[in-house]
């Protein structure tokens, strides 16, 4: 042990501090002071600093500890590092609701500090206190946080039959729940509100989505969901190959058999970083981070009523933080920014420059698909795939379509197909 005090910079901290120097990070239920071990009291009442809500600092009594209480501003993030460097070499002790290692400030502090200059004590979660309550198993209820995040982040998550749980922001958040449902065809589902958890305060209270009319409760509460979609509502899997009606725009579109065979070959995996170039209506960028919802994606696009309509699709099937940008090369990421785990070009092959810009950024290891219709683009991709190896496959798409009394096959252009990984350097 080097003796060093932790960095307060992001990044991950190398040397360990002193024992007496560790964040005591404690997790504080509903219940307060009464539900927490003599262990937990012991590191709060040895604390010098004592940070959280009002709420959560109001429930240590005023007898239990003599720190000097730091309630946290709003917004927090970018005052976090300054308050702790305020006290640096002070024994501080942070509360956090229930588990802090569940969308909570340890998670932000382990970051920042690096995990050896906390010690987590946490109690219960709302959601395990939640699947507790309901008899639901919370090894297979997904949990999504609208805390600080759009309330659309919901809609990939739902399926006719599936249990989930909301973390919701505030007390209104269930109503706005209930109208999400309800605008995206899953009215009939059944929200059940679980409000302070494990406290004297403890209230639930249930109704559908098409009939909530339950006024605002308490803050500290969870919305649990048993969905149940509307026999006429679309079906929008996470899988790709969404209906081309699941998008709004001019019909500049990668179409849904070619989007699934396109998305298929980029592989993303949960966290990748994909890139892609000539967005049109953004539906390789939304299929891709409707897989996971740790996926990550930037399209870049040069009109910007479709970088509108991107962005306006994008909130719409429940993956808004997709970043719209304009034209590349122009715009791409400067060089110092995570470099992509996978690139999709799908607009302006022939454009000068475009294809060199974006093989030099992808990273090595990363996979590069490029689809082709004209002639001329797909010459491109022929002297790509001599140059730097990979696949080529050419596919055209035929649907059935209505012909007088009959139904014909329709043919859409051929798609010419490259697909490449960029070796290790």
């Amino acid at each position: 042990m080097t003796g060093e005090k932790p960095t307060l910079a992001t990044g991950d901290i190398q040397a360990a501090p002193e024992d007496d120097r560790v964040i005591a990070v404690v997790g504080i239920g509903a219940d307060g002071w009464p539900g927490l071990s003599p262990r937990v009291r012991a590191e709060i009442a040895s604390a010098e600093v004592l940070f959280g809500s009002r709420r959560q600092l109001d429930l240590v009594p005023a007898d239990a500890s003599t720190a000097d209480r730091r309630a946290w501003p709003t917004p927090l993030l970018p005052a976090l590092p300054e308050m702790l460097s305020a006290h640096r070499g002070s024994r501080i002790c942070v509360l956090a609701s229930g588990d802090p290692m569940f969308y909570g400030i340890g998670v932000t502090l382990a970051k920042m500090l690096g995990p050896q200059a906390i010690r987590v004590y946490p109690q219960p979660s709302s959601a395990t206190l939640a699947c507790a309550r309901l008899g639901w198993a919370s090894a297979h209820t997904p949990v999504v946080s609208v805390v600080g995040r759009p309330l659309e982040t919901v809609l990939p998550e739902l399926a006719d039959g599936r249990r989930l749980l909301v973390l919701s922001a505030d007390e209104h958040s269930p109503a706005q729940v209930a109208e999400l449902l309800r605008r995206n065809g899953f009215g009939e589902s059944r929200l059940t509100v679980l409000e302070q958890l494990g406290g004297p305060g403890e209230r639930i209270v249930a109704a559908t989505a098409a009939q909530w009319s339950c006024p605002p409760g308490d803050p500290l509460n969870i919305v649990a969901v048993e969905a149940v979609r509307d026999p006429a509502a679309p079906r929008l899997t996470r899988l790709p190959g969404l209906p081309d009606t699941s998008y709004g725009g001019d019909g500049q579109l990668t179409k849904a058999e070619v989007r699934t065979l396109s998305v298929a070959a980029l592989a993303p995996a949960p966290g990748e970083l994909l890139w892609d170039v000539g967005g049109g209506s953004g539906t390789i960028a939304i299929e891709w981070c409707r897989t996971h919802p740790d996926c990550r994606a930037i399209t870049f696009e040069r009109s910007s009523t479709r970088r509108e309509q991107i962005a306006a699709n994008a909130a719409a099937l429940g993956v808004p933080a997709i970043v719209v940008r304009g034209e590349a090369p122009a715009d791409l990421p400067a060089p110092g920014d995570p470099a992509p785990d996978a690139i999709f070009l799908g607009g302006g092959l022939t454009q000068d420059g475009l294809f060199a810009a974006c093989w030099a950024r992808l990273r090595p290891g990363g996979r590069l698909v490029a689809n082709a219709v004209t002639a001329e683009s797909e010459a491109l991709l022929l002297r790509w795939a001599a140059a730097h190896g990979g696949e080529l496959r050419k596919f055209q798409i035929y649907r059935g379509e209505p012909l007088g009394g009959f139904t014909a096959w329709r043919p859409h252009l051929p798609v010419a197909q490259w697909i490449a990984v960029k070796p290790a350097e």
